[in-house]
């Protein structure tokens, strides 16, 4: 047996939330083999075990079954977005693809989670990510440092308010760059933001 790799494969995000196809999931069967791993992760990916010296090929055919595929690891995760109940144009479905397709993959000190949510009822709990994407009505307001698990787990705090969707990316990626440059070692993001303080971050994302 050949050396062993893994990808991160995603569905698109859409109206009704991560949705998976039974074709897309009998591709994955195929491409992978009955003796590969797939693991569902807590970031709405699935990491599929592929031969190394096949991984582009594999990536490939994923991609033409309208699947997203990324790097796993310290990266930074593809947007974990919510179902858009309120609609795709309310809930700014397509706000969320940008912002998905400009943030995801990025290599990164630790696993970076980031949240979207279409409305102020946060279904994809935003608040408890990394950084947290809250529409509000034709703004979007920016959450960081949330925590989900362990004893002390926390909320992320607000960081910035009534954003127009110009510049929802440029902000994330300030923020993202940011983290990437100046964290120490493997340091955690909720740790890093402690450590710089939220007004210092406001600076270098406002």
């Amino acid at each position: 047996m050949g050396e062993k790799t893994k990808i991160a494969v995603a569905p698109e995000i859409q109206v009704g939330g991560s949705l998976f196809s039974p074709e897309q999931f009998a591709i994955i069967g195929a491409i992978t083999g009955t003796d590969a791993e797939i693991e569902m992760t807590p970031f709405k990916q699935l990491y599929v075990e592929v031969p190394l010296d096949r991984r582009d090929a594999v990536a490939e055919e994923l991609k033409l079954a309208g699947l997203e595929v990324y790097p796993p690891g310290s990266t930074t995760k593809s947007l974990i977005a919510c179902n858009f109940c309120k609609g795709a144009e309310e809930a700014g479905l397509e706000a969320a693809r940008i912002l998905n397709k400009a943030i995801a993959g990025i290599e990164t000190p630790s696993p970076l989670k980031i949240g979207y949510a279409g409305c102020a009822l946060g279904t994809s709990e935003p608040l408890l990510k990394d950084i947290g994407v809250v529409k509000m009505r034709n703004t979007f307001d920016i959450y960081v440092g949330g925590e989900p698990k362990g004893l002390k787990a926390s909320i992320a705090k607000p960081l910035l308010t009534g954003l127009t969707e110009e510049r929802l990316v440029p902000v994330i990626t300030a923020i993202i760059d940011y983290y990437k440059e100046n964290a120490k070692g493997k340091e955690k993001f909720g740790k890093f933001i402690d450590r710089i303080t939220l007004d210092q971050l406001k600076q270098i994302a406002g």
